[in-house]
């Protein structure tokens, strides 16, 4: 391949020799470290501190999320991850930071439950996920990550459903007092990447939109999506119109009526031949006081991290991805009311 560090907005020095551009990177390294089976690209690429956060856990260091990356490998050893789409943009540099790039990718894993792990015993049974990651790119190295995946979707193909399997994961690592911590505020760890995003209008469409929805203003929904939108939830969700849209983000809110709601990250991009896009990383922190997507009210505090991304067209929102991790949620609730 050429090398590209001539080019604006390019890939820094030392990926050029195999990738000329950052949705090229974030793709064919995601292509590699699932159906390429080359995991030791982690270590290659993955700054030797790096920091994984996803709503199950947080790990710390390129030989951790390696160590994870294997195991979920090995209980579904034929996955493919179809990259959807990229929305990236420079980061500058700043004070005691180097410039980079953030991008965030949304994929579509399909695989067959073939090893035993996480989600129990083989089971033999196909299963397919959404999953969307944030990353922060800096001296040729990743970062900083976020994942959100849908495990309410596996779950209910493998588990018998996102409660079921909190319980089953909190016996199996070893009770309350022993499994994994879900993160929160709490557990989460410092990383380098201190940025909220770049200016830009889908960016600024989107992150109003869900400002709106999270302080009740649900009627936003019929004037500002498109009357055919497409959406995907949690759960492989699929559907179409508003009220799939009303359904979702109220039974979220209604869970959590007092949670405070926080964006952390806003990118955009407007691209020629292409809608305009947004990817947006929010979250919500506060008590279980409401009924909802999560059942009666049950007074415990909840972390929920949620990606979004969305693409605007001449009548408003057109189409629209969010993650929440259900079965990490619910673990949280279950582990507070233990």
């Amino acid at each position: 391949m050429a090398e590209i560090s001539h080019i604006p907005g390019a890939i820094a020095p030392g990926f050029a020799h195999r990738w000329d551009s950052v949705p090229e990177y974030v793709l064919g390294l995601s292509w590699e470290l699932c159906e390429g089976r080359g995991l030791s690209a982690i270590l290659e690429h993955h700054d030797a501190a790096a920091i994984s956060r996803s709503p199950a856990r947080v790990l710390s260091g390129a030989r951790a999320i390696l160590a994870e990356a294997m195991s979920e490998l090995a209980e579904f050893p034929d996955r493919e991850m179809l990259g959807e789409d990229v929305i990236w943009h420079d980061t500058p540099p700043g004070k005691d930071v180097a410039a980079g790039f953030h991008a965030s990718l949304r994929a579509h894993g399909r695989a067959t439950h073939l090893g035993e792990g996480r989600h129990g015993a083989a089971t033999g049974r196909p299963g397919t996920a959404r999953v969307m990651t944030d990353m922060w790119c800096s001296q040729n190295r990743i970062r900083d990550i976020w994942t959100v995946a849908d495990s309410a979707a596996l779950a209910h193909q493998l588990c018998g459903g996102s409660r079921a399997m909190a319980e089953r994961l909190i016996v199996a690592e070893g009770g309350p007092e022993r499994c994994v911590v879900p993160l929160t505020p709490d557990t989460d760890l410092e990383g380098p990447y201190f940025g909220r995003g770049n200016r830009s209008e889908p960016g600024a469409e989107l992150e109003d939109l869900l400002r709106e929805l999270m302080s009740g203003g649900f009627s936003v929904i019929p004037d500002r999506y498109d009357r055919a939108c497409e959406l995907a939830y949690p759960g492989g969700l699929s559907e179409q119109g508003h009220r799939a849209a009303d359904r979702f983000w109220l039974g979220l809110r209604s869970a959590f009526p007092a949670a405070a709601f926080r964006v952390d990250h806003v990118s955009g991009m407007e691209e020629e031949g292409q809608m305009p896009r947004a990817a947006l990383r929010w979250s919500l922190y506060g008590k279980h006081d409401g009924p909802g997507l999560f059942g009666p009210a049950t007074g415990c505090f909840a972390y929920v991290m949620g990606i979004t991304h969305a693409e605007f067209g001449p009548r408003g929102l057109r189409r629209e991805w969010t993650l929440i991790d259900e079965v990490a949620i619910w673990k949280q609730l279950l582990l507070a009311a233990a």
